[in-house]
């Protein structure tokens, strides 16, 4: 029978954390950052080689800290998948400190373009992902009397730019249900918004609309790596008990 080590086990200051979207970009980051700081990380997404690949490509550094990667498979879509998701990781390692709602899509278009099984999937995994995420996590954190939700929100939260009316849509509305789950949370659970400008990600490559795929271009010329955004989310989760870091707004320095 296998065995895992309790809650009581883990390194001292060490929490455990999950993250979705873990396959790549900022999550892929995200994942790598906090395991290397000697936390127990859950990576969730679909591509479970790419998660597998992670969890070997940061085990020397993460063992070091007292952390370490462990991947599962995950499409935030799906409310059965999250709530085993999250389950799962309570059983494994006694608790659940805190999680990263990252899984998102971005692939842009002008509203005239009509690409609505498009929208749908913005709408599917950046506003029902991330719903999927609170509901699995919230009653856990309430029996608790702590926890973290992280939400990976976007800059397209707080402005609207040509293409971008539907994405930026989902974007604002994660930060509005973000804002309201930090309102409405009792005091020992943490709530963080972190809206990133232009990262270097794989988002960009699924824009499948001319016009938009060539405005985005001009766009990553300015794109800064997604270690930054994860160290947003170290600084959030980092903080005492009593200090919640409600949104952090990170941008490209060369881009206004």
């Amino acid at each position: 029978m296998q065995t895992h080590r309790s809650a009581q086990e883990e390194p001292a200051g060490s929490k455990v954390v999950l993250v979705t979207g873990a396959s790549s970009g900022i999550g892929e980051a995200v994942a790598a950052r906090l395991a290397a700081e000697g936390h127990v990380v859950v990576a969730g997404a679909r591509r479970t080689d790419r998660l597998k690949e992670l969890a070997e490509s940061t085990a020397e550094t993460a063992a070091r800290a007292g952390g370490g990667v462990h991947p599962a498979r995950l499409d935030v879509t799906e409310r059965a998948d999250v709530d085993a998701f999250v389950r799962d990781a309570r059983e494994r390692h006694g608790r659940v400190d805190a999680v990263v709602d990252n899984a998102g899509v971005m692939p842009l278009s002008r509203l005239d373009s009509l690409l609505v099984e498009e929208w749908d999937r913005m709408i599917d995994v950046n506003i029902r992902g991330l719903l999927h995420g609170i509901a699995a996590a919230l009653p856990v954190f309430t029996a608790q009397g702590s926890g973290h939700v992280v939400t990976v929100a976007s800059i397209a939260a707080h402005e609207v730019a040509p293409t971008g009316a539907v994405y930026c849509g989902t974007k604002h509305a994660a930060w509005a249900i973000t804002e309201g789950l930090r309102i409405e949370s009792d005091p020992g659970i943490r709530v963080t918004t972190v809206s990133p400008g232009v990262v270097e990600s794989e988002l960009a490559d699924s824009i499948t609309d001319p016009g938009a795929a060539e405005a985005m271009r001009a766009y990553r010329a300015y794109a800064i790596g997604p270690d930054a955004i994860a160290g947003a989310v170290s600084y959030a989760l980092a903080q005492p008990a009593d200090v919640d870091v409600n949104e952090i707004v990170v941008r490209p320095a060369g881009l206004r």
